[in-house]
């Protein structure tokens, strides 16, 4: 969105401004759309604002950033925030290494360098060389890195990179013997990764049809296909593998099997779990055409490969376990009848596996913290892997002939530490540990269980500085998500330390529509049953306030995407509870989000209004535009987007925003801040973060008066 526009125009939009609420925001249009929902008249005044290209939308963005700049700038709380937070992001991160071809490679970031760099090395002793430093890529930062597969022999590097936090992916091939960039380059690539076959000659991607004239940003995401492209060949040679040309929500996700022999094809359909599989022979490591065959095109449960040995196909499923299962299945004759449970269901809930070193390492929740246990080929376990802590390991990823394999560990006060594990000893060696100017000794964690209105138990974590006094005067700041099958764990951020440093307690709520406890926990707070959600979230307030850890004068929410709606909801439902609320880049139209990008393939969650009058009712009632209570006295509202958001696209916090603005919901501010050149949030440079987070703390700060040194 080019924001530049006329002196005439903008002055127009802004002297049209009214006074309400104690701020001057700008009056935003309303226009006669009414809608009809299964009989029900839905009134739709701010439809206008969807048109993220028209002069009249980008002036109204001028205008209330105008609006929220100014009463941000005005805040004593928000220099010392940025100082704070830059001080805290300032140190060196690394990623979780992996090896391919004899090499090994991960990512390093110095502090502030706006991307992540790639580094390479032949030996975790030697000296490691740059191999791809996105920071080249864009003057301002803005394009940021994607994804990024090598070749087998470790010699060429396919990566994806997107401009201004979009979804939208280009692919090329880096020689990483010369640094220079091949020919190669793949266009109209989203929710895609590449896969190498064995042979080196080509991989396979996913990729859409180019999107109409003016529909980038906002048109509707169908028909994703997959194809095999050959180095040294154009695009337009690229050979289609698979379609489905009777479902336009069919898309395709690829790996290739460790030995290269297969093509495993997972099949989505939706932002959820469940989804099907299908394999492609790979004679010789080299594809030769063919038609995919599939294992399972149910769409009943969730089958993940894990590793292709001895002529079986591991998968981790959740059909009929809810809590997951490896199963492995003979190539051969892979009807479902077949199948062998290699390791059962059991109470935590499995939420990754690897077949590394002859072994499989599994990993589970238990009470929304990482545990990981280690099973031999037959399945039988053989030990855990020894973690520092009680908090979230992710990693160990590998193939089936890998000697060691790496994993981060983190928790609310422990930044991401890497360490390298020894699949055959279980020697743990500590890789890289960060030093912070944040000292995690002051301060400490703990575990709560909260009971929801229905009586389901659920746990908070709790970040604190030791020794914390309960009399339900310390700021605190609540966040969650809910949604996808997506656990909530501790895990350390510069957020949540910025805030404890300013002298704030952060919580974080594991509720239910997440994975925390197997795929049942996840159902349970979705669709109809979507209010489940919210009443967790209001209910670890509750608690809050009830155990004198804050008051409503001193509890603050946050969450973004699904937690944008979390907020959203939640406010309207509870302005009462909150002293201030942030949604960021939240799906805050519950009516119209499915229009919309990839927003179709959220329904598995949320339904649609379209689906039936009862689930229209259902979305109707929560859906955060549509549920301002005028005449309620709400929390302090900071909305945040950005202009390039093509997942949950701008126009659900703008019309969000109008909406609050309007009604009359008391003297505290309802502002939105519209970051330019920025998305979802994906590949957003450290600048960019670093400026929108601190302000979000700022403006909570300064909300409840909070003196920030």
């Amino acid at each position: 969105m080019k924001l530049t526009l006329s002196a005439i125009t903008l002055a127009a939009v802004v002297a049209t401004s009214a006074h309400a609420q104690g701020l001057s925001y700008p009056v935003t249009r309303k226009a006669d759309q009414v809608d009809a929902y299964h009989g029900t008249a839905v009134a739709d005044p701010y439809r206008w604002l969807e048109d993220d290209n028209s002069a009249e939308t980008k002036a109204w963005v001028i205008a209330q950033n105008q609006v929220t700049d100014k009463f941000l700038e005005a805040m004593p709380q928000r220099l010392p925030a940025r100082r704070i937070y830059t001080e805290l992001y300032n140190f060196e991160r690394f990623g979780i290494p992996f090896t391919e071809g004899g090499r090994y490679f991960w990512s390093r970031n110095d502090g502030l360098q706006q991307q992540n760099v790639i580094y390479t090395a032949k030996s975790l002793k030697d000296t490691p060389v740059v191999a791809l430093d996105p920071n080249l890529l864009s003057k301002d930062g803005t394009v940021a890195l994607t994804g990024l597969v090598p070749s087998r022999d470790g010699k060429l590097l396919a990566y994806g990179t997107a401009g201004a936090g979009s979804d939208w992916q280009v692919w090329k091939v880096r020689d990483l013997a010369t640094g220079q960039d091949l020919a190669d380059k793949i266009d109209w690539v989203k929710f895609s990764t590449a896969a190498w076959t064995a042979d080196g000659k080509g991989f396979f991607y996913s990729r859409y049809d180019a999107p109409a004239e003016g529909t980038k940003l906002t048109g509707a995401n169908y028909f994703q296909k997959l194809y095999y492209h050959r180095l040294g060949t154009s695009q337009s040679e690229d050979v289609l593998v698979a379609e489905n040309r009777d479902d336009k929500e069919w898309g395709f996700g690829a790996d290739v099997s460790d030995d290269g022999q297969l093509l495993l094809i997972n099949v989505w359909k939706s932002a959820g779990s469940k989804n099907g599989l299908m394999v492609l022979p790979l004679p010789k490591g080299a594809f030769a055409g063919g038609k995919p065959q599939p294992i399972t095109l149910d769409f009943d449960a969730q089958y993940t490969p894990v590793v292709v040995a001895g002529g079986k196909l591991v998968v981790k499923t959740d059909k009929g376990a809810p809590r997951g299962k490896l199963v492995a299945i003979d190539l051969k004759n892979p009807a479902p009848a077949g199948w062998k449970t290699l390791v059962a269901e059991g109470p935590d809930a499995m939420t990754g596996a690897s077949g590394v070193g002859g072994r499989f390492l599994l990993s589970y929740l238990n009470d929304a913290a990482t545990l990981v246990r280690v099973h031999g080929a037959d399945g039988k376990q053989l030990t855990e892997v020894k973690l520092p802590g009680v908090g979230t390991a992710s990693g160990f990823g590998g193939r089936w002939g890998d000697k060691e394999t790496f994993f981060s560990y983190t928790s609310l006060t422990t930044p991401s530490e890497i360490h390298r594990y020894d699949v055959k000893t279980g020697k743990i060696e500590l890789f890289k540990k960060p030093k912070t100017a944040f000292n995690a000794d002051d301060f400490e964690t703990r575990r709560e269980f909260v009971t929801s209105k229905d009586g389901t138990r659920f746990p908070i974590f709790i970040a604190a500085k030791k020794g914390l006094k309960l009399d339900g005067s310390n700021p605190t700041l609540l966040y969650g998500y809910g949604g996808f099958d997506i656990s909530i764990t501790p895990t350390y951020g510069v957020t949540a330390a910025s805030w404890l440093k300013m002298g704030g307690v952060y919580v974080i709520a594991s509720i239910r529509g997440g994975g925390e406890y197997g795929s049942a926990w996840h159902d349970a707070g979705t669709k109809l049953k979507k209010q489940n959600v919210f009443d967790d979230f209001i209910a670890a307030g509750e608690w809050l306030v009830k155990n004198k850890v804050a008051s409503p004068a001193t509890l603050a929410i946050n969450g973004g995407s699904n937690g944008g709606l979390l907020v959203g909801a939640v406010a309207n439902q509870r302005p009462d509870l909150f002293a201030a609320a942030v949604p960021q880049v939240g799906v805050l139209d519950m009516l119209r989000y499915q229009n919309f990008t990839i927003g179709w393939a959220w329904a598995t969650d949320y339904g649609t209004s379209a689906d039936s009058p009862e689930m229209f009712k259902a979305l109707y009632a929560y859906s955060p535009m549509h549920n301002i209570k005028s005449g309620a006295k709400y929390p302090a509202v900071m909305i945040t987007t950005g202009d390039h958001d093509d997942r949950v696209v701008p126009a659900h916090s703008f019309k969000y925003a109008a909406t609050l603005q309007a009604a009359d919901t008391g003297p505290a501010p309802k502002l939105i801040r519209i970051e330019t050149n920025a998305g979802h949030g994906a590949g957003k440079p450290t600048s960019k973060i670093i400026e929108e987070r601190s302000d979000i703390l700022a403006f909570i700060a300064n909300t409840m008066k909070l003196d920030v040194k």
